[in-house]
């Protein structure tokens, strides 16, 4: 790779202690190497990208393509790029990895399970999943809300949008639970949860052909049915490529709602101020503010704290440094979204924030495609635990949580939270 000046000063990046704060990090790269070269912790040399003028053309840059075949080391075939297992579960043709056509192609397939009428149909399912989890725990007066709430709604919904059948959804949150445990750290647990995941997906998607076989149009909502039918009318959608989409939906339909969820929540209970203002607008029914509060959320301590893998198709330079033609290139949203040339006092949580185009979902092409189904998730969740828990603190010093050590989701491990049992 090209050289870049080192200076002396320069963070650390990757630590355990990074990963609790990696905020006064960026905002040093930001103004001393906005595109700096590091080694990441796998041992992959890669370019980042921390201020959002940048970061937004980065993310929108045709000469930086999502297929791993495009880098030139032999990482990426080691596993050490991408989601790990996923080759070895021919999962890798996903919307994550290609380029245009194939991912125009996929994209307009699997798009249709996201419309605003499909989300806003899909809305009493997540209230009422929502409303399910609290009943289990409220009585109790206390519980983790990761793994007893933010974790199984995403899970769950996600579950039911893809036609996971009802009876299959607990092997699915665990198979999902496994990724989140070991996610940053050993990646065989990783890759072993993949390949359960891959053996079901080829399942379901063989009986659901089976069950489709002779229905009519209309029958067979979910979308995988819909990718099969897809398939089936000349859309040229392989087995593997509809097991892929079902796939990186769930993958990615979770754990970047998990986070937000429980980033979400934690920010909140760090800034009572703010958390009083979201919690008058829930009694009072003032819509306004939950919507452009998430926003917020997502901006301050969003769930994504690096955009997926990104290749140079060819030289280019991008704030004055030389990435030759190969190289691997992440935009940290999370740098992005702090940057102080365009939000004002960037490192203040104002829920009522109006100028607030953050990158927390990505921009162009490789837009989040769940974007508004995890938004729909994160105010129903939110503002339902502050309506029905009003006295919720945090059962524990912020200083003793511990954050997951990925390279490009942004979560807490554990949300221990207390309050008076009275509240429910």
């Amino acid at each position: 790779m090209s050289e870049q000046p080192r200076n002396s000063s320069a963070p650390t990046l990757f630590t355990w202690e990074f990963a609790s704060d990696p905020y006064p990090a960026y905002a040093w790269l930001r103004e001393h190497a906005p595109v700096h070269r590091t080694t990441l912790p796998s041992g992959v040399d890669a370019w980042l990208v921390t201020r959002y003028a940048d970061a937004r053309k980065a993310l929108a840059d045709p000469r930086l393509s999502k297929n791993p075949q495009r880098h030139s080391a032999a990482a990426h075939a080691k596993g050490k790029v991408g989601i790990p297992g996923e080759r070895r579960a021919e999962l890798m043709t996903h919307l994550l990895n290609i380029d245009p056509p194939d991912h125009t192609r996929l994209r307009r397939l699997v798009s249709k399970a996201f419309t605003p009428r499909r989300v806003a149909a899909f809305a009493p399912r997540v209230r009422t999943l929502t409303d399910q989890l609290i009943d289990a725990f409220e009585e109790r007066g206390e519980a983790d809300l990761i793994h007893e709430f933010a974790f199984p709604l995403p899970i769950y919904a996600i579950c039911d949008l893809l036609g996971v059948p009802r009876e299959d959804q607990d092997d699915f949150r665990d198979w999902a639970g496994a990724m989140i445990r070991h996610g940053g750290g050993p990646r065989g647990g990783v890759a072993r949860a993949v390949k359960r995941i891959r053996a079901y997906l080829g399942e379901l998607i063989h009986r659901k052909r089976l069950e489709l076989a002779g229905r009519g149009e209309e029958d067979g909502e979910d979308l995988i049915s819909g990718l099969i039918r897809a398939s089936d009318h000349g859309e040229h959608l392989t087995e593997n490529e509809a097991a892929a989409m079902a796939f990186i939906l769930l993958f990615a339909g979770f754990e970047t709602t998990v986070n937000l969820i429980g980033n979400g929540v934690y920010a909140l209970l760090r800034h009572p101020e703010q958390r009083a203002l979201m919690q008058r607008a829930v009694e009072e029914g003032d819509e306004r503010l939950l919507p452009a509060g998430v926003e917020e959320l997502l901006r301050y301590d969003g769930p994504v704290e690096i955009a997926t893998w990104r290749f140079a198709i060819e030289p280019l330079t991008l704030a004055g440094q030389h990435i030759a033609e190969g190289e691997p290139v992440l935009v940290v949203l999370a740098a992005a979204d702090r940057d102080p040339e365009r939000f004002a006092e960037p490192d203040v949580l104002d829920l009522a924030r109006r100028d607030n185009q953050h990158l927390g979902y990505g921009h162009g092409i490789h837009y989040c495609l769940g974007a508004p189904l995890a938004r729909l998730e994160a105010q129903t969740a939110i503002a339902t635990l502050l309506r029905r828990l009003p006295g919720l603190r945090l059962a524990l010093d912020p200083d003793d949580l511990r954050w997951r050590g990925g390279l490009i989701m942004r979560g807490l491990r554990t949300l221990p939270v207390t309050w008076d049992s009275a509240d429910g």
